[in-house]
């Protein structure tokens, strides 16, 4: 198959592209390589696939040289035209959309990125599995979209259209924008609400990592909510492994959907919403635990209010991919983290 995964060299993209490489697929992936953090993370997670960074640099198409069936290119979402070409020199019969611009708090200062890459972009990807008649989009939907909900856990069949933070409107928009291509133009579509993924190679933005900087470094660390607060963490390589699961398994139209009583998470389309989680809450202290006793040092904590955009706590339903294609996450906090921490030692210091 000729496969397309956008945000290659961000976090989730470059696991999943490392996990699908040398299939015998043909896998393209593309990246803005923005600044949003420190670049050297991106260009270095390039390189474990196989790309220099003068080859990442460049527009035109760079060859891996490491792992077999593998090309990256440089472009942006926004880009109409490139993005157009993109799709008209490879029919991709798969697409992975991982890219985005992310953080919650950086799109309240930031508004225009988010509509830019995660709307605008997104109608370019959308545009281009229409044009190349794909036969599955999956997309990165996420938590963030059930906003001011209180339902526990949070379910793909319940309403959310209540988001605390523009990152997460635009989220909600890629699934409704999703939901009308599916409509109109037969697309099969599958958003995936991520619920807080983490682990080796990691965004610096994201609170483990600031956390373990922190607490390697002799710095005090930042607790939200006075740290009351409870977050859904979901491994790495079992976000992978969900992703890889739902790629040839594209969804149908469901048809028991009632239109008087509309399920969110189906559709008399080709649509399909699935949280991926972890399906455990974990309290704040439960992470800087981890992070104490895989370190080996102890946090020094500021606690601090409730920051605008934030929600106190979240907790996935994974019923839906359970029942529909037997995936359930296999990694503990403790061993997630652990694994975080054996990276960070030797790659993560410093990065920002």
């Amino acid at each position: 198959m000729k496969i397309l995964v956008t945000g290659a060299a961000g976090f989730v993209g470059f696991h999943l592209c490392r996990r699908i490489c040398g299939n015998g697929d043909e896998v393209v992936g593309i990246d803005s390589i923005s600044d949003y953090y420190d670049p050297a993370l991106k260009y270095a997670r390039l390189s474990e696939l196989g790309i220099p960074r003068a080859a990442a640099d460049s527009h035109d198409p760079a060859p891996s040289t490491r792992l077999n069936g593998f090309t990256f290119r440089r472009l942006s979402l926004e880009d109409r035209a490139a993005m157009g070409q993109l799709f008209a020199d490879s029919p991709f019969e798969r697409v992975f959309h991982l890219a985005a611009q992310a953080g919650v708090r950086y799109s309240i200062e930031n508004p225009h990125a988010y509509i830019q890459a995660n709307v605008e972009g997104f109608l370019n990807i959308l545009e281009g599995c229409r044009a190349a008649k794909t036969h599955h989009l999956v997309f990165a939907s996420s938590s963030s979209v059930y906003g001011l909900s209180q339902r526990r856990p949070f379910s793909e069949h319940d309403v959310a259209d209540h988001p605390l933070s523009l990152y997460a409107a635009t989220k909600k928009s890629n699934e409704l924008m999703a939901h009308a291509y599916s409509h109109l133009f037969g697309i099969p579509c599958t958003g995936l609400r991520f619920f807080t993924v983490y682990g080796p190679w990691g965004r610096p933005d994201m609170a483990y990592f600031k956390f373990a900087q922190a607490i390697d470094g002799g710095r005090p660390i930042e607790l939200y909510n006075r740290g009351e607060m409870t977050r859904d963490f979901t491994y790495i390589d079992d976000a992978v492994e969900g992703l890889v699961n739902v790629m040839d398994h594209p969804p149908c139209a469901n048809p028991d959907w009632d239109s008087t009583n509309p399920d969110p998470a189906s559709s008399s389309a080709p649509f399909r919403l699935y949280n991926m989680g972890n399906g455990k809450p974990e309290p704040l202290a439960s992470l800087v635990a981890a992070l104490e006793s895989s370190l080996g040092k102890k946090a020094q904590v500021r606690l601090l209010p409730l920051q605008p955009g934030d929600v106190t706590a979240t907790q996935a339903d994974l019923a839906g991919l359970e029942a529909d294609l037997g995936w359930r996450p296999a990694t503990s906090l403790e061993d997630g983290i652990a694994s975080f921490v054996e990276w960070f030692k030797e790659y993560g210091r410093g990065r920002t």
